[in-house]
C-alpha cells in the first residue's frame, strides 16, 4: 500500500468540516487505496470539540485512516503536508461590513501562508474555501513565496455544482448529463455562471445548454441570479450556511486536482490569473474554465466571449481587484 499522506483541514471543528472529514478519511477523496493521515487544526476554544470529532473518526474504524492529529498550532498542522484544505475563518456577523470581513481574514490567511510556507512541503496543494475565498486564496499565496502560485485554488465547485444542477432540473435530466458549465470570477454575488460553452445529454443526444432549456430570458436573468443567491437562500431557509453541499464541493475540487478532468471536459476553480487570455488582471484570484492532469490545472483558453458574457465577467474582476487592494491595504498597515 501507498505511503500514508498528510491532510490538514483548518476549521475542523465547524460544520462544513463535519461534513467532509469523513468523506477524506473514507477515501472519497484521494482513492481508495491511498492512507491518510488527517491533522485537524482549529482555534483552542474548539479544541474539546475536536476531541468529539476525533472520537467520531476514530469510531468509523475506517481502513485508510491512519493516524487524526487534534491541534490549535500552525506548526504542528502544516508540517510536512501534502494538501491543506482551508475552511476555517471568521465568519461576516451582523453589522458587518465586507471590508471589516477582509481585514479578520487578512491576518489570518497571512499567518496560514506564512506557516505553509516555513513548514509545508513545496508540492502541497491548497485550497481555500473560508471567505472571501479569492482574496483569502491569493492573500495567502503572497504570504507564501517559497510555494508556486499554481498550487493555490479557491472553491468555486460549489458554485459550478450548482448550476449544472440548475439547469439538469430545467431540462428534466440528471446533473452528470451537464457539461462544461464555467463560474467565471468571484466566490460573490459578482459571480458570473456562465453556460454559453455548456452542453446537455437529453437521452443520448448532446446538444448546446441554450438550445436544451429554450430559455434565453431564463438562462440569462433567473438562473444567473439563483446561481449568485444560493448560498444566501439557504441561510435564510436553514439558518445557517451551506455545509453539506461546500463539503461535496470541495470533495469533487480535491479529487479533480489529484486524479485529473476527463478528456474534453472542464470544472471551474479559482486559480491565479497569471497569463490567462480573457483579458482578466493578472495579480488576482480568479475562477476560470480548467482542465487537470498530472495534478496540475490549465486554463481552457479559446473560449468565444460575447458581449453579455464579457460585461459579466469584467464586473466580478472589479470587485476582486478592489477587494485585493483593500487587503493589500491592510496587510500593509
Amino acid at each position: 500500500m501507498a505511503e500514508p499522506i498528510r491532510v490538514v483541514v483548518t476549521g475542523a471543528a465547524g460544520q462544513i468540516a463535519y461534513s467532509l472529514l469523513f468523506s477524506i478519511a473514507k477515501g472519497d477523496v484521494f482513492g481508495a487505496d491511498q492512507p491518510i493521515v488527517l491533522i485537524l487544526l482549529d482555534i483552542p476554544p474548539m479544541l474539546p470539540v475536536l476531541d468529539g470529532v476525533v472520537m467520531e473518526l476514530q469510531d468509523c474504524a475506517l481502513p485508510l485512516l491512519r493516524e487524526v492529529i487534534p491541534t490549535d498550532k500552525v506548526e504542528v498542522a502544516f508540517k510536512d503536508i501534502d494538501a491543506a484544505i482551508l475552511v476555517g475563518s471568521m465568519p461576516r456577523k451582523e453589522g458587518m461590513e465586507r471590508k471589516d470581513l477582509l481585514k479578520a481574514n487578512v491576518a489570518i490567511f497571512k499567518t496560514q501562508g506564512a506557516a505553509l510556507d516555513k513548514y509545508a512541503k513545496k508540492t502541497v496543494k491548497v485550497l481555500v474555501v473560508g471567505n472571501p475565498a479569492n482574496t483569502n486564496c491569493l492573500i495567502a499565496s503572497k504570504s507564501a513565496p517559497s510555494i508556486p502560485k499554481e498550487n493555490f485554488s479557491c472553491l468555486t465547485r460549489l458554485d459550478h455544482n450548482r448550476a449544472c444542477s440548475q439547469v439538469a432540473m430545467r431540462c428534466g435530466v440528471s446533473s452528470e448529463r451537464v457539461k462544461n458549465v464555467v463560474i467565471w470570477g468571484n466566490h460573490s454575488s459578482t459571480q458570473y455562471p456562465d453556460v454559453h460553452h455548456a452542453s446537455v445529454d437529453l437521452q443520448g443526444t448532446v446538444v448546446p445548454a441554450y438550445q436544451a432549456v429554450k430559455d434565453d430570458a431564463w438562462l440569462q436573468g433567473s438562473f444567473i441570479s439563483t446561481v449568485q443567491q444560493r448560498g444566501a437562500a439557504v441561510i435564510k431557509a436553514r439558518k445557517l450556511s451551506s455545509a453539506m453541499s461546500a463539503a461535496k464541493a470541495i470533495c469533487d475540487h480535491m479529487r479533480d486536482l489529484w486524479f485529473g478532468t476527463k478528456d474534453g471536459e472542464f470544472t471551474s476553480m479559482g486559480v491565479y490569473a497569471g497569463g490567462n487570455t480573457y483579458g482578466i488582471p493578472e495579480d488576482l484570484i480568479y475562477s476560470f474554465p480548467v482542465h487537470i492532469k498530472n495534478k496540475k490545472w490549465t486554463i481552457v483558453e479559446g473560449l468565444s466571449i460575447n458581449d453579455f458574457s464579457r460585461a459579466k465577467m469584467d464586473a466580478t474582476a472589479q470587485e476582486l481587484v478592489e477587494e485585493r487592494d483593500t487587503a493589500v491595504d491592510f496587510l500593509s498597515q
